[in-house]
């Protein structure tokens, strides 16, 4: 079922929230290392997406170990170990923990013709409902595990896009060291 506007994508729930998204797509930022570090509020900014997530995903992803964080007009995030050393998963589970993909119920055990108490052969070994859905999350997990940021990283911005980001978090930090130079003048008592 595609969309309307003929992406491919499909509509309705998916299996994992836009904060995995949102998080990806932070620390492809972090993987140029443009900034030395970068705040998560100039990080959404950058990326027009709401600040708030953001600011909610980092400390995960710190705890995580995927990124450092330091305090100040130069501080922020910045990646914690190579991007080759972070799988996808590494990514998914520190922001939604390791979630299984699906919780069976056991329902083979309800049917209302048994009773209340379902004979052996309706319940020996897995669920077999069980059975392919685990197949299928093993199968997601080892790609998610097997994809690195440095793999999502590469080729994707041409050097002079590279560049302009660069210099639009420079700007940042400059203009943040300004403003509080500008407040720590203006509180001081006049001689």
């Amino acid at each position: 079922m595609a969309d309307s506007e003929g992406s491919g994508h499909r509509k309705g729930v998916s299996l994992f929230g836009v904060s995995i998204e949102y998080g990806l797509h932070t620390l492809l930022w972090l993987v140029a290392e443009h900034p030395k570090r970068a705040s998560s509020r100039d990080l959404a900014e950058m990326q027009g997406v709401p600040a708030a997530t953001v600011a909610k995903i980092m400390p995960k992803l710190e705890k995580a170990g995927i990124v450092n964080s330091a305090d100040g007009i130069s501080g922020g995030y910045e990646l914690a170990k190579s991007p080759a050393d972070v799988s996808v998963l590494d990514v998914v589970d520190a922001i939604e923990g390791d979630r299984k993909l699906f919780d069976c119920k056991e329902v083979r055990r309800g049917c209302v013709l048994f009773g209340g108490t379902p004979p052996p052969w309706s319940i020996n070994g897995v669920c077999r409902i069980h059975a392919v859905m685990l197949r299928a999350e093993k199968r997601m997990r080892s790609e998610l595990a097997r994809t690195s940021l440095a793999d999502l990283a590469q080729g994707g911005r041409p050097e002079a896009f590279e560049s302009l980001v660069a210099d639009w978090f420079r700007d940042r930090t400059a203009a943040r060291e300004t403003a509080r130079v500008t407040a720590l003048k203006a509180a001081r008592p006049p001689r």
